[in-house]
């Protein structure tokens, strides 16, 4: 059975709304389009890299496709990235009938959550989400995803597209990893760890033997 694992960038409000360039998304007039670059260290890199180590195919939205279809295909050959880009297997969720030229692609159309049910069922490397907004609320709201690979950066957005939206599955979560890099993203690993538990801070109502005893200690004075 296959993993599920979402890679997001997301803002301390949690919007993850075009953080590698201004022309990346900006749908309903988003105005800071690049705003994870300035954040980018070594150790945000080296996070990165970590989330590419383990065998993997790529899920992603549409916008996310075309985006990355643009950009990969044309880097250097010897760019690691590009190189594993190109030769995993690319699936797309997507309600167009559009073809896809990219290599290796293969659309999801139509019930996009019954199909991952059976990718998630059958043998085979990871299923890694990296941007796709609208593919993640789907995931989340239908309880599909195994681990959340979350990079929080210091910064404030406002309005924009946001990783956990109304529709999100309550779910509890373990953090297996935490670090901060030099420019202070905050690098996380969580897993899924059952459903929500809760509590009271709320002070116990005394049982009915204490209250007899505050009430005979509060007549002797």
């Amino acid at each position: 059975m296959r993993k599920l694992i979402v890679g997001a960038f997301a803002s301390l409000d949690g919007v993850m709304q075009a953080p590698g360039g201004p022309s990346e998304d900006p749908t309903g007039g988003f105005q800071y389009g690049g705003w994870g670059v300035p954040y980018f260290d070594e150790a945000v890199g080296q996070f990165m890299d970590a989330g590419f180590a383990e065998p993997y195919d790529l899920l992603l939205g549409r916008k996310t496709y075309e985006i990355f279809a643009a950009h990969w295909p044309h880097m250097p050959a010897d760019d690691p990235i590009a190189t594993a880009f190109n030769k995993v297997t690319k699936y797309v969720a997507t309600r167009s009938d559009q073809e896809f030229g990219w290599i290796n692609t293969t659309p999801l159309r139509g019930e996009v959550v019954e199909s991952l049910r059976r990718l998630k069922a059958e043998d085979g490397p990871h299923l890694l989400t990296q941007g796709s907004t609208v593919l993640v609320q789907t995931l989340l709201a239908h309880d599909l995803v195994d681990q959340l690979r979350l990079l929080s950066f210091p910064v404030l957005l406002g309005p924009g597209k946001r990783l956990f939206g109304h529709g999100t599955k309550p779910r509890a979560l373990k953090l297996v990893s935490n670090s901060v890099s030099a420019s202070g993203v905050s690098l996380s690993v969580y897993e899924r760890a059952g459903e929500v538990s809760t509590g009271s801070f709320a002070l116990a109502e005394p049982t009915a033997a204490e209250q007899a005893r505050q009430e005979r200690m509060a007549r002797e004075g």
